[in-house]
This record gives C-alpha cells, structure tokens and sequence, in this order.
C-alpha cells in the first residue's frame, strides 16, 4: 500500500515569511537554471557534433528544476513517488555539483592555454573533467553509504573513577527522511550494539525534517540499550517547525530526551540543550545556568550544533558533543563548513579549559554524497587527566 502523509511545512505555519520563502526559491530555481546552462552550454562549445539534441536540453531543463520540485513534494508527502522522485534529484544536485566544478575547470584551463599559445582539444578536455567528475560523484554516492566506527580517547578532569575506561557512543545527523529510513537507522543500531557501549548521546537531527511517520521510523531505537543510559537532543531539522511529534517518536522508543536538562550518571554530570536554544550566546548561557553546572566535577554538553563553545567553556563544562556540519559532506562545502566552523568544524579540539568533539554525522542532507568526509559513528573513551 502506498502511505501518503502529509505535514504542515514551516513556510505555512509562519505565513509572514511565505513571501520571502517565495523569493528565495525563485533565487535557488534561477540559479540552478543558470548553472545548469552553463553546463550546457560548456558542453557544446566547439563540439565536433555542434549543437546538442533537444533531448539533452530538456533532460538539463527538468534536471534543473528537480531537486526544488521534489524538496517541496518531500515536506508534505511520504509515498514511493515522491521518495524517488526526491532520491533522484539529491543524487543528481550531488553529480552535478562536480560537473559545475569540471565545467569551470575547463574554461579556467582553456584561458591558461590561449594565453600560452597551445592549441588544445576544448571538447576533449571537457569530456576527460567531466569524467572525472562524475566519476568522483559515483564514488561519493557509495562513500555516503558505508558507514565507519570513529575511535577516540578523551581525558577528562575530575573525570569520576568510575568512568574510567567507560565508552559512549556518539551519533548525530541521521536524517531520517525520504533517503535515509528506519532500515538505515536499524543497521546504525546494530553497529553501535556490537560496540557495547556504556552510554549512547544522539546529538540531533535525527530526522530530515521532510514528511514521514516519525514513530515507524523510530522504532528501531527500541533496541538501542546502554546500561548508563540513551540520550537525544534536538537539533535543527527537528525544529523547522513544532517539534512534538519527533520528540514524542523518540520518547515512545525509550530514549531519554534532554531538555534545558543536567542529568547525573554515576558521579558524571549529562547536559542536554536543543538546537533553538543553542543558536544564541545570552540563550546557550541561561540554559547552562539554569543547570547548575558543578565546575569541580567532570561535565559533558549534547547540543547539536558547535556554534557557541566559548559559551560552553565559560559555563565549566569539561566536553562538548556536537555534530552538525557534516565536515561540508563534499568538496566545495567543505571548503565553506572550514571557513564557518574553523577548528571545531570536525574531530577533537580544545577551546580554553573544554574539547570539543564533533561529529560528520552518519547520514547525509541534501545530495547523499560524501567526498573528503565519512558517515560516521563515535566509540569515546574516557580516561582522566
């Protein structure tokens, strides 16, 4: 049976942005149009063949309006058609953000060449960049799938005796969607099970934010048990809109969702603060306070996204989980999430008297494509300064 379920997107329960959602997807659709001429016309420039088929530039035309097409479709519909329509369009984005990036390779190559008087092959040119160029995006589609176990040692002061040795898990940006389901997120569940990990922290986005029934989808978290506990923390994508249906998902799964919150764990202290109130200094910092932070025992903040750590640091706490950026998933926005993001864009780093971790994520947004960044699951281990 096809299931159709439809949800109430961002852009309608907030009508005064709908004009400036109206225009910034007529900006994201003219500059996909726009590129994807520019492919054609790359292409087709001193072809031996001359002008290409009407074929091709019907297939570049539908190409181009895809991917908004399907993203639309996806916020309020979750059936086979749409699913597929939206898998084939992000794969698609994916290819040709590597074939723009061939494109403009060839033309800054056949301006190098003019200018140093060698005659060249520019079609030919083009062929061999654009092979390799979707060759990198084919790799890509298949690294986004093969997901790796990421090991790290943290040593933490006043870190309790009895958390020496223990090991957590650290998993975020499932997206959970119209790519992603609650296949995938079994196979993620089992990995971190074969770990026996002592506690596990989801650090958001556990959900892709697009239409899908949010409990099916969450099932498999039934079988994700640590003897320390199970944490989730909203991020971004959960809180397009109203978030209550995610959260109440991963609550009826039997994962415990931190709120604003400090839990205490055998002498170790677990804070939790979602995304929306994580995105500003004064609104990270009252959340922190409210949670009474003991500076003089060893402390971990989930919070999804690495945008305020000196906040965090200030607060006394000892180690901060994040995800987020997904390390930009693929050259060049990877290139972007450095410039953003800086040295806590990816891995283990130290701000002050905190670290940082941050993950790339397990699944993928957007394109399902990972270049220069693996999907990944995080095994810590604490030891104590």
């Amino acid at each position: 049976m096809i299931e159709t379920i439809e949800t109430v997107p961002f852009y309608i329960q907030y009508p005064m942005r709908a004009r400036s959602f109206v225009a910034f997807i007529a900006v994201v659709q003219t500059v996909l149009f726009l590129a994807h001429y520019f492919l054609y016309q790359t292409w087709t420039f001193a072809s031996p063949a001359g002008d290409a088929s009407l074929g091709l530039k019907l297939a570049l035309g539908f190409a181009s309006a895809s991917f908004v097409a399907a993203s639309l479709l996806a916020y309020r519909y979750h059936n086979i058609a749409v699913r597929a329509l939206y898998k084939a369009s992000a794969i698609w984005l994916g290819l040709f953000s590597f074939l723009f990036v061939a494109a403009v390779a060839s033309w800054l190559a056949f301006g190098v060449t003019r200018i140093a008087s060698h005659a060249v092959s520019f079609h030919r040119m083009v062929e061999i960049l654009f092979a390799l160029g979707a060759a990198a995006g084919i790799y890509g589609v298949f690294n986004a799938g093969y997901t790796r176990i990421t090991r790290i040692t943290v040593r933490l002061a006043n870190l309790p005796e009895t958390w020496r040795g223990r090991r957590a898990a650290l998993i975020s940006d499932v997206h959970l969607g119209h790519v992603r389901n609650g296949s995938f997120l079994r196979r993620l569940v089992s990995t971190v099970l074969r770990e026996e990990p002592h506690a596990i922290f989801i650090a958001g986005d556990l959900y892709d934010g697009t239409a899908i029934d949010a409990r099916r989808a969450a099932a498999p978290l039934q079988n994700l048990t640590a003897p320390y506990g199970v944490y989730f923390v909203a991020g971004n994508h959960e809180q397009f809109g109203d978030d209550g249906k995610y959260l109440s998902a991963v609550e009826a799964a039997g994962v415990r969702v931190l709120r604003n919150e400090k839990v205490e764990v055998d002498g170790l202290q677990i804070v939790g603060v979602p995304y929306r109130n994580a995105t500003q200094h004064g609104h990270l910092a009252a959340a922190l306070e409210a949670a009474d932070i003991d500076r003089g025992r060893a402390s971990i903040l989930v919070v999804h996204a690495p945008d305020h750590p000196e906040v965090a640091e200030a607060a006394g706490v000892s180690l901060q989980l994040s995800g987020h950026t997904h390390l930009g998933q693929f050259i060049p926005f990877s290139w972007f999430a450095r410039r953003v993001y800086r040295q806590f864009v990816y891995g283990l780093s130290r701000i002050g008297k905190m670290q940082v971790f941050t993950s790339s994520g397990a699944g993928t947004w957007g394109p399902p494509l990972r270049l220069g960044s693996n999907p990944e699951i995080v095994m810590l281990e604490f030891e104590k300064s």
